[in-house]
C-alpha cells in the first residue's frame, strides 16, 4: 500500500487526509485553525476518535510539524518516511496547467507568477507546500489545481468582451474554480448513469463559494465563476454577477474606492447581504420556514439565479442527463434544492421526490421521481480523493 498526504493550505488554516491507496482508505484526516493568531486549534480524527489541541500556532510550518508528530504520537505511522507522497490543492494554474504536475522548480515559479490572480489562495498553498517539504525531505510533491478542469472550455465561452490586448497582454480571461470537485462529482454522476458514451450532466457545487459547471461526455465546455471566484452565482458572502456599472455608481454615491466596493462584494452581500441575517443557509432556512419574508426573498432570489444557469446549461449542452448537488449547501439545504428544481420543473421536466429530497445520507443518491425526464442527484464532494488519485497516477505510485 501507498499512503498519501492531501493537503489543502488556508491562508489560517489546513485541512489534510492521509490515505492508504490504491484502495482510497482514509487512515487519519483532521484540520489545523486559526494559524498565526493568538490560539490555534489542532483536531485529528484516528480509529474513529477525535482529538483537539489548543495552543498557539504561529505559522504553517510549526502546523505541518505538529501533524506529523501526532502522526507518529498518535501511532498512525511508525514514522515519517512511510509517507510517500504529498499532494497539495491549488486553487489557481492559470493558462498552465490542464492538469495535475509534478512538482519542480518550474511548476513553483508558475504558481508564483499567479499569486496576483488568488492572492487569498496561492500564497498559502505555496507556504503549506514548503512547510511539508522541509519537514519530509525527499518526498515527491504534486499540485492539483482548481482551475485545470475548466481548461476544456472553447475560446467562445472563456474570452470576455473586451479589448483583446486585456487577454493576449493581462491574461483576462474565465478560469472557473472548484474544478477538483466538479471533476469529481461529474465522474460520479457519469458512473451513477452507467457510464454511457455521452454524458450530459450539470454540477451545483453550492457552499460559502457556489460555481456549477456543464460537463459533456466528461469534459467541462462552461462554468460559472470568471476571472476570479467572485464571478457567477449569489453566494454566502459574494454578490456573483452584477451589473459591472454599478461599482463607480457606488463608489461615488458612498464615496469608496474601487478596492472598499470590492471587499463589500466579496465579503458583505450574497446571502448574508441581502438578508441580513447570515451567510450560512442554515441560518436561512429557519427564518425561511419561520415566515420571516426577507428570508423567503432571499431564498428565492437565490434559486432564481441557480436555475437560470442551469437553464443556459441546458441549452449550451443541448439537454441534460442529470443534474448534480454537492457541497456544503448543495448536499444539506433541501428546502433551497426544492426551490431551484421548481423553478426549472416546467421548461425542463425535472421532478423531485420530496421524500427522497429530505432525507440526510452521506452517499450518492438520486432524488428525483422516476418519471423526471433529468435525474437530480446528490453526490457528497471529495477533493482530497481526487488529488491523491492525480498523485499516485502522476508519480508513477
Amino acid at each position: 500500500m501507498t499512503k498519501v498526504m492531501a493537503v489543502n493550505a488556508g491562508s489560517s488554516s489546513l485541512k489534510f487526509q492521509l490515505f492508504n491507496m490504491p484502495s482510497e482508505e482514509v487512515i487519519t484526516s483532521g484540520i489545523v485553525e486559526r494559524i498565526g493568531l493568538d490560539e490555534g486549534i489542532f483536531t485529528i480524527k484516528y480509529n474513529g476518535e477525535k482529538k483537539t489541541t489548543k495552543c498557539p500556532i504561529p505559522d504553517h510550518q510549526i502546523a505541518v510539524d505538529m501533524l506529523l508528530k501526532a502522526l507518529v504520537e498518535e501511532g498512525v505511522v511508525k514514522e515519517l518516511k512511510e509517507i510517500n507522497a504529498v499532494g497539495h490543492r491549488i486553487v489557481h494554474g492559470g493558462e498552465y496547467f490542464n492538469d495535475s504536475a509534478v512538482v519542480n522548480e518550474d511548476v513553483v515559479n508558475k504558481v508564483e507568477e499567479l499569486c496576483e490572480l488568488a492572492p487569498l489562495h496561492n500564497p498559502a498553498h505555496l507556504v503549506g507546500y514548503r512547510a511539508f517539504k522541509a519537514a519530509l525531505p525527499g518526498v515527491e510533491h504534486v499540485f492539483t489545481f482548481d482551475t485545470a478542469f475548466h481548461q476544456t472550455l472553447d475560446k467562445e465561452m472563456y474570452l470576455y468582451p473586451l479589448p483583446m490586448e486585456y487577454y493576449t497582454d493581462l491574461k483576462v480571461r474565465r478560469y472557473g474554480a472548484h474544478g477538483t470537485s466538479h471533476k469529481y462529482v461529474s465522474e460520479q454522476a457519469i458512473d451513477m448513469l452507467g457510464n454511457p458514451s455521452e454524458s450530459k450532466v450539470i454540477v451545483c457545487h453550492l457552499g460559502n463559494g457556489a460555481s456549477l459547471s456543464a460537463v459533456k461526455n466528461g469534459k467541462c465546455i462552461d462554468t460559472s465563476m470568471g476571472f476570479t471566484p467572485l464571478a457567477g452565482v449569489m453566494m454566502g458572502t459574494r454578490c456573483g454577477d452584477v451589473d459591472p456599472s454599478i461599482m463607480p455608481y457606488l463608489c461615488n454615491k458612498l464615496g469608496k474606492s474601487a478596492d472598499e466596493m470590492l471587499e463589500i462584494y466579496n465579503k458583505k452581500s450574497g446571502m448574508l447581504g441581502v438578508s441580513k441575517i447570515s451567510s450560512d443557509s442554515r441560518d436561512i432556512e429557519d427564518a425561511y420556514y419561520a415566515g420571516n419574508q426577507v428570508a423567503i426573498d432571499t431564498s428565492l432570489l437565490y434559486a432564481r439565479i441557480v436555475s437560470k444557469f442551469i437553464g443556459s446549461y441546458y441549452v449550451e449542452l443541448g439537454g441534460c442527463d442529470a443534474i448534480a448537488f454537492t457541497a456544503g449547501l448543495g448536499e444539506n439545504a433541501a428546502y433551497l434544492r426544492t426551490l431551484i428544481i421548481k423553478d426549472i420543473e416546467e421548461a425542463l421536466g425535472a421532478q423531485l421526490d420530496e421524500e427522497a429530497n429530505k432525507v440526510r445520507s452521506g452517499e450518492n443518491r438520486v432524488i428525483s421521481t422516476e418519471d423526471s425526464k433529468i435525474k437530480v442527484m446528490i453526490i457528497p464532494t471529495n477533493e482530497e480523493v481526487m488529488i491523491a488519485r492525480d498523485t499516485v497516477r502522476l508519480l508513477g505510485l
